[in-house]
């Protein structure tokens, strides 16, 4: 490849200090924003416990901190240009270190999913300046893609590291230090903004869409929670229907906003081609499956297996190092077959091995139900990311390059919240019918059999709508011209 150079931005360091300065704070920051992600699941039973929550609040430990990351993503893309990067990234670090805080300190239940859903705005700050920083201070060609290679493996690393890191908190200290464990490096990054970073020029005055924003990120989290009282409550029930009027009422009040607003969120033409937005409802199955499968993984592992935390953290390592081979494989095979292939195999074999997650049995048997199922469900899983970025990036106008990947990104947030709550829905239903007849072991796998089922079921249609994409030619030119626009997207 040969060397270019695009024209000098303003400076983002302070004089005289390496580019490997910015380089570590962003890989920090989105460590940090992805080990979130994946670091509580298996404290869940801990906080349970000790908070005396029930299963929905469970829930949304994870769906809260998920549905204002993706709401909010896009807008803090947005003010990062308005306010400047570095405040932006600033404000990240200091909700988000905060927010950690208080939800190691909560006392109950709603205090801790109060802070991990403010935990989720300041990752949602965090998110696209930790990018931004890069590529603004990164004037090389070659040098730039060092750095968003690291910035991409940072992710990956960090959704594994959440698992065992996880695991081990809870089983040696407690499921507080969960969130505490945030707090150093949240304080280390802040001062290290404020003594190495310089601000940002403004590149373009943009009216900030912050009606958009709320009403989306309302809209999702009235619908998550309309879904997990109807496990509750019923559907017919007021707490029911209130939440889901509301939810149909403030997502109709974002698509108005973005038609009629002056600088909506999500560009009208950037919707036009068909591959974007079947990539965006892959993506949409993808989250469900990435954030439901270590759910009930690690409530299975604990709650009926009577694993440890510790023990629990180790039996979900394989699965997520599979996530890191899939990607290996994918990046090679992607530019000889083109992604629509990867996409319907990745979605098949997805199926078939999260439905063989749904054999699984009241006593203990981890190689034949939790391991070999989990790597091939795994697998099918992570050599659809790379392909589904390509396919959502390749036929987007270059402008909005980074408006497509945010996009994704939010979809793929959504998914897991939205996707969890509809899943968790149906686990306590079927649980809840389970036990009249049946033990309380034998109800819970019941419900999460039937968790497992539908989620088999949601990448067969993942699959099923992978047809749809327009074949891609010159797939190796069209990969290396859309990496750019995965790295935009968190790859937790």
């Amino acid at each position: 490849m040969s060397e270019t150079r695009v024209a000098s931005p303003p400076p983002v360091l302070r004089p005289n200090l390496p580019l490997g300065v910015v380089v570590a704070m962003s890989c920090l920051a989105l460590f940090m924003v992805v080990l979130d992600s994946t670091i509580v699941t298996v404290a869940l039973p801990d906080m349970k416990t000790g908070l005396s929550m029930s299963t929905d609040q469970q829930q949304w430990v994870v769906s809260g901190y998920l549905i204002t990351l993706g709401g909010f993503l896009l807008l803090a893309a947005r003010a990062g240009d308005l306010f400047g990067h570095k405040r932006v990234f600033l404000f990240g670090a200091v909700v988000f270190t905060v927010t950690s805080l208080i939800g190691g300190l909560a006392s109950d239940g709603p205090v801790l999913i109060a802070a991990r859903i403010a935990q989720g705005v300041g990752a949602s700050a965090l998110t696209p300046t930790s990018l931004s920083l890069i590529t603004a201070s990164h004037t090389d060609e070659r040098e730039r893609e060092r750095a968003l290679a690291l910035w991409s493996m940072m992710g990956g690393i960090a959704g594994l590291a959440g698992v065992v890191l996880g695991g081990v908190l809870t089983a040696e200290l407690s499921w507080r230090w969960v969130l505490f464990v945030n707090v150093p490096p949240g304080i280390a990054l802040f001062v290290a903004g404020v003594l190495f970073l310089l601000p940002s020029a403004v590149k373009e005055r943009v009216r900030l869409d912050l009606p958009g924003a709320l009403c989306v990120t309302l809209g999702i989290g009235a619908l998550t929670y309309g879904l997990s009282e109807a496990s509750n409550e019923g559907w017919s029930s007021a707490n029911t229907l209130v939440p889901l009027i509301a939810a149909a009422v403030l997502i109709a009040a974002f698509l108005v906003a973005e038609v009629r607003g002056a600088s909506p969120l999500i560009p009208l033409d950037l919707l036009r081609p068909r591959s974007l937005r079947i990539a965006n409802v892959l993506m949409f199955c993808l989250g469900v499956t990435l954030t439901a499968l270590m759910f009930f993984l690690s409530l299975y592992c604990q709650q009926v297996l009577g694993y440890s935390a510790l023990r629990t953290g180790m039996a979900m390592l394989p699965v997520t190092l599979i996530f890191i081979v899939g990607a290996l494989v994918s990046r090679q095979l992607v530019p000889k077959f083109g992604p629509r292939p990867l996409l319907v195999a990745g979605g098949l074999i997805a199926a078939g091995g999260i439905a063989w997650v749904a054999t699984i049995p009241t006593h203990k048997a981890y190689l034949t139900h939790i391991l070999l199922p989990n790597l091939v469900g795994g697998f099918g899983v992570s050599i659809m990311l790379l392909a589904v970025t390509i396919s959502g990036t390749a036929g987007v106008d270059p402008k909005n390059a980074g408006a497509a990947s945010g996009l994704l990104n939010t979809s793929r947030q959504i998914g897991g919240a939205v996707g969890l709550a509809v899943l968790v829905n149906i686990a306590s239903r079927v649980t809840s019918h389970a036990s009249h007849d049946k033990g309380r072991l034998d109800a819970l796998v019941q419900g999460y059999r039937a968790a497992f089922l539908v989620n088999a079921g949601i990448m067969l249609v993942a699959a099923l709508a992978a047809l749809a994409l327009p074949a891609m030619a010159a797939a190796k030119e069209k990969t290396h011209e859309s990496l750019d626009g995965q790295t935009a997207t968190t790859p937790s």
